[in-house]
């Protein structure tokens, strides 16, 4: 008997913004995040005294930049994204031993393993990137309590510098 799994996916705005969050911070951008931050949090708590006013200020937008803004924008716009009628239809992702098929809305698509990119796990989701601009997100509660044969099929069937994270 075939192996399958089949996932129904219909995205949120909170798990499209949790998406958006990764890619925002990931590699270099998020360091370079990350120490701008650190600098701009170490200059106001240690120089307060000796820091004007309008310095103050220009640190302060300096820590929330990365810390308030950004992820506020980002959610702004995967709300907006989240309303497109293409993202109320669920998508469902089939996952077989000869590779994966993608339905939505009447059109299917089928992919080999060998053509899919390459698998992230993160805390909250595993994305699926097939090239540099296409990824399918499956969140944690869409895997459900089929999460580890999940991966242990995509080990299966992914070498190891096309999987993260597992």
């Amino acid at each position: 008997m075939e192996k399958e799994m089949r996932f129904e996916v219909k995205l949120t705005a909170k798990e499209l913004w949790q998406f958006s969050m990764y890619h925002a911070n990931a590699g270099f951008t998020g360091l370079f995040n990350l120490i701008f931050t650190a600098a701009a949090l170490f200059l106001l708590v240690f120089r307060w005294g000796e820091l004007t006013v309008a310095y103050r200020l220009l640190l302060v937008g300096c820590v929330m930049i990365f810390t308030v803004l950004q992820p506020l924008l980002l959610y702004g716009k995967v709300r907006r994204q989240a309303k497109i009628p293409a993202m109320a239809e669920p998508m469902y992702l089939i996952f077989r031993e000869e590779g994966l098929q993608v339905e939505q809305n009447g059109q299917d698509a089928l992919f080999t393993w060998e053509q899919m990119g390459r698998l992230d796990r993160k805390p909250t989701m595993a994305v699926l990137y097939m090239d540099r601009v296409h990824a399918y997100l499956l969140p944690k509660a869409v895997l459900g309590e089929q999460e580890p044969a999940f991966y242990e099929m995509a080990k299966a069937h992914l070498p190891k510098e096309r999987r993260k994270g597992f």
